[in-house]
């Protein structure tokens, strides 16, 4: 099973620049979207079911902002909009689809580079989430939580981690947030079966820094660890051009 995560920085301006042919070639199996931008019925989702997905939605009550959504070809035995905590669903910033081997969870957490509000109201996710996550492996132990973490967790996941020691996204706090992440269960995929440096998935605008791959690794799949033995392959589409990120990938042997 191929499990492809996206940031596409808005899907109406993506699918301008060529994402559903994309999509046509690549073919994921699961295909788990952040920063829509958009309520579904704001674009022509029957391209998207055209090539087999079932579309699964959750958007932002602001206008044009955030998003997350899960298109399928396998049917969700059931979908999970929200999590359940008004201040960060009000964002449209977690989704989740439950099969019969895991669950999926696409989620868009929140950036604290506009300002110390808004970086608090990060670390309040932070905290939030994990303990979320904590409860919700009693009834699904089996995950894979994808997405736009807003994080790089290692210096080699950061293009210049001295520079940018004191940048939202790269705190300390942030950081040790991921480790105990981690520690509570979880394995950083794309870091299991590859080690090394200079592997990306978002460039800023500024300065050339996508051609100069002067990037950070802030898109992740977190995989359960009793999912390891699942594990077949992992990867950066860094040649994948329809946004400021670039699509991460991961396949799975659910047979």
């Amino acid at each position: 099973m191929n499990i492809i995560s996206y940031n596409v920085n808005g899907i109406r301006a993506a699918e301008r620049k060529g994402l559903s042919e994309w999509l046509k070639n690549e073919q994921p199996d699961i295909f788990c979207i952040q920063e829509l931008k958009a309520n579904k019925d704001q674009i022509d989702t029957t391209v998207f079911e055209d090539l087999g997905y079932h579309i699964y939605w959750h958007s932002a009550e602001k206008k044009g902002y955030s998003g997350v959504g899960i298109f399928t070809k396998i049917k969700p035995e059931n979908v999970e909009v929200g999590c359940g905590m008004p201040q960060y669903d009000r964002e449209g910033r977690v989704i989740r689809a439950d099969f019969k081997e895991f669950s999926v969870i696409c989620t868009y957490m929140p950036s604290g580079s506009s300002g110390d509000p808004r970086q608090d109201f990060k670390m309040e996710w932070l905290a939030d989430f994990r303990k979320y996550i904590q409860e919700l492996k009693k009834d699904f132990p089996n995950l894979l939580i994808c997405g736009d973490y807003n994080i790089c967790h290692q210096p080699i996941d950061i293009h210049d981690p001295v520079r940018n020691k004191n940048s939202s996204g790269f705190l300390p706090e942030e950081r040790e947030w991921m480790t105990e992440f981690l520690n509570d269960g979880f394995i950083d995929s794309f870091r299991q079966l590859n080690k090394e440096p200079d592997q990306y998935s978002w460039w800023s605008y500024r300065s050339a820094a996508r051609e100069r791959n002067k990037g950070w690794r802030i898109d992740y799949h977190m995989l359960s660890e009793n999912l390891l033995n699942k594990l077949q392959a992992a990867d950066i589409l860094q040649e994948v051009k329809h946004s400021d990120h670039c699509p991460v990938k991961i396949e799975l042997d659910v047979s």
